[in-house]
């Protein structure tokens, strides 16, 4: 029986069972009274898994072997999920800032609810967590109407197609690191070349741009331009097809063929395209005869059948490279309400006139003139005839672009005009009437900067009140 017993306890130990008290009578009264007062207490404990407490656990591993003068590690105290400095209940303030509105500078303080814009004060506050902006610029976020930045991140060498959606997401980081919270991407139909890469990389952009705004994946709002060839036999029905795939919200018309706006001198069109492409003068003669025909065969039928859809689909239209008064009559008679960088005076003085915003380039103002012979931006500034910047090929150059105009004594723009042209100037040419300036209800689409040298430094960007970068 005693063996019994034995075997039934050392098993249930083994086995973490609760161990079972065994009754026996005592024989002396007093320890019999002493046992049944003591046994309430040893009630409370049934039920309790035979195991090692917290505290003897922890008893046990102080005793376990260490090296000669090791101290004890401390574990690090891990990083605490805490709401951001700046944001309570949905509520953003932007303090110490000089606030660029309209037609005016304010020294004073913004506040952000749900992603608008919901306050605005001439004064500063001390309220904790309002984001001390150190009485540096705060800008409306930057809109860009014209850019193929993107192209060069899809072919970023001759031959080589980098995948769609990374290619895409790299130029998101580009553009919103420069202040650029909507950008219409430009996205190439046809070329005056055959075969090129940029023809074949058409459906790959616009496929791209749309999957990474469908899932979420960018910072920057983007919205699509087509630019379109008019004098490429397959523009028309690439450019309808496009309409129903991916509907685009800007269309620019352009015709880079022989005598055609930037080329109404023949002689700077061979000069300019034998030496892009390295042509013999055999091959440019052939060149040119084959523009010529395809001018002849396309170009006019193309840019009516296009301009008329776009009116009928309610789709903003751009002139591109207009040079005479001639081609500002027809922008306009086909509904254009922007002129992209306009060559000649003649041309956007025309435009101007005609209520067509004039285009221009921020590269040609930061460089002080055109890389390529056409006019100056900044002489257009100073006639009064400036009405959108465009970063075009180089994103940063947008914000450099506002500064340097701004501090160029041969123009009137002050800081808060300059900031128009890339504000609220193509926001009201493309259509966007919930942004591009700041002002209570609108967007909280924002830039905070300061001018460093001869450049802008951005410390911070909030895209629907979201910081992004």
């Amino acid at each position: 029986m005693v063996a019994t017993a034995r075997d039934l306890l050392r098993r249930r130990t083994t086995t973490r069972q609760h161990r079972p008290r065994l009754h026996r009578r005592l024989p002396d009264p007093a320890a019999r009274r002493a046992h049944r007062l003591a046994r309430p207490a040893q009630r409370r404990h049934r039920g309790r898994a035979d195991r090692p407490s917290a505290r003897s656990r922890h008893r046990h591993r102080r005793h376990l072997p260490r090296q000669r003068g090791a101290r004890r590690r401390r574990r690090p105290d891990l990083p605490r999920p805490t709401p951001s400095r700046n944001r309570q209940d949905g509520l953003v303030i932007l303090t110490n800032a000089r606030i660029v509105l309209d037609d005016d500078i304010i020294h004073g303080s913004l506040e952000i609810r749900d992603g608008r814009i919901s306050a605005l004060d001439s004064a500063t506050t001390n309220l904790p967590g309002a984001l001390d902006c150190a009485g540096g610029y705060l800008l409306p976020g930057l809109i860009e109407l014209h850019t193929d930045n993107m192209e060069k991140h899809f072919t970023p060498r001759p031959g080589v197609a980098w995948p769609g959606t990374q290619a895409f997401k790299v130029h998101d980081a580009q553009m919103i690191s420069a202040g650029i919270t909507t950008v219409f991407d430009a996205i190439a139909i046809g070329d005056v070349i055959e075969r090129s890469e940029r023809v074949g990389n058409l459906t790959r952009m616009a496929e791209a741009l749309e999957t990474c705004r469908r899932r979420g994946l960018t910072r920057a709002e983007h919205l699509l331009h087509l630019r379109c060839e008019v004098s490429h036999a397959d523009t028309l029905e690439n450019f309808e097809r496009l309409l129903v795939e991916h509907p685009p919200q800007l269309v620019s018309v352009m015709d880079h063929s022989p005598g055609q706006r930037q080329f109404a001198d023949p002689v700077k069109y061979r000069e300019y395209y034998q030496g892009k492409y390295k042509l013999s003068d055999a091959e440019l003669e052939t060149f040119v005869a084959r523009q010529s025909e395809a001018s002849r065969r396309y170009s006019d039928r193309y840019r009516q059948a296009i301009c008329a859809s776009c009116r009928e689909h309610g789709i903003p239209l751009a002139s591109h490279d207009d040079a005479t008064s001639a081609h500002v009559e027809e922008s306009h008679t086909l509904g254009m309400v922007i002129a992209e960088f306009p060559t000649t005076h003649e041309a956007a003085r025309a435009s101007h006139d005609r209520g067509i915003a004039v285009l221009m380039g921020a590269p040609n103002v930061v460089r002080g003139g055109s890389h390529s012979g056409n006019i100056a931006a900044h002489t257009l500034a100073s006639a009064g005839l400036l009405d959108i910047l465009s970063s075009d090929y180089y994103p940063a150059s947008l914000l450099d672009a506002v500064f340097k105009l701004a501090g160029d004594a041969r123009n009137d723009y002050d800081l808060a005009a300059a900031t128009a042209l890339v504000s609220t100037r193509p926001a009201a040419a493309a259509g966007l009437r919930d942004r591009g300036r700041i002002a209570p209800g609108l967007k909280a689409d924002l830039v905070w900067c300061e001018a460093i040298d001869d450049h802008a430094h951005i410390h911070r960007v909030w895209k629907d009140g979201e910081r992004v970068f």
